[in-house]
């Protein structure tokens, strides 16, 4: 009995001075890492960088963006001359369901000339003519089978205005997709002026 008796208070004795021991406060010690592989990811992070990458330039994991891709910063948003040109264009905040504040507020800083109408037509051609069609008349090749793609010149699209089409380019509606990670602001604005060439009819 009295060895029994020992033996329970050896135990619990131990049992107490391994979690008294076991649960001290150390800042500098990690502790204990149940399954490693399910907190260091065996593939690349972009956002999580423990060790040396040995693929990547410099050992980093994040790369820069390949080039053409849509910069979202520092891209030129000055037009014309003198302090009153100087226009951001990355302030473009209207949500997508509100394109009626956009057809209010919204104007098209980058002057219209013939530069401007021929850049606009090469982006017109690249993102719109497949659907829209050369003339903006909605009988692109996609159109074909993706129907109702507006004619530009027809009375219910004629009319529409520069803060109007820039907000459709932006954030897309009906069975038009949203075009802002294909073209910049300043693209945008340049497909505007060209597509508001096309609503006259010329």
């Amino acid at each position: 009995m009295k060895f029994k008796s020992l033996y329970k208070n050896l135990l619990v004795a131990v049992m107490i001075i391994t979690v008294a021991t076991g649960c001290k406060k150390d800042p500098s010690d990690p502790g204990k890492e149940y399954a490693p592989n399910m907190y260091l990811p065996v593939g690349y992070e972009p956002y999580k960088q423990e060790k040396a990458n040995p693929i990547n330039p410099m050992g980093l994991t994040m790369r820069l963006p390949v080039a053409g891709t849509v910069a979202r910063r520092n891209y030129r948003t000055s037009f014309g001359e003198g302090d009153s040109a100087s226009i951001d264009l990355m302030v473009y905040n209207i949500p997508a369901d509100s394109i009626s504040i956009s057809e209010r507020v919204l104007k098209n800083p980058i002057p219209l000339n013939d530069k401007t109408l021929a850049e606009g037509k090469v982006l017109y051609d690249r993102y719109c003519q497949h659907c829209h069609g050369a003339n903006g008349a909605g009988d692109g090749k996609v159109a074909a089978m993706y129907k109702g793609v507006p004619n530009y010149a027809s009375d219910a699209y004629k009319s529409l205005n520069e803060g109007h089409i820039f907000h459709v380019i932006t954030h897309g509606k009906a069975r038009m997709w949203p075009h802002a990670s294909q073209v910049n602001p300043e693209e945008r604005w340049k497909i505007v002026h060209y597509v508001q060439k096309l609503q006259k009819g010329s």
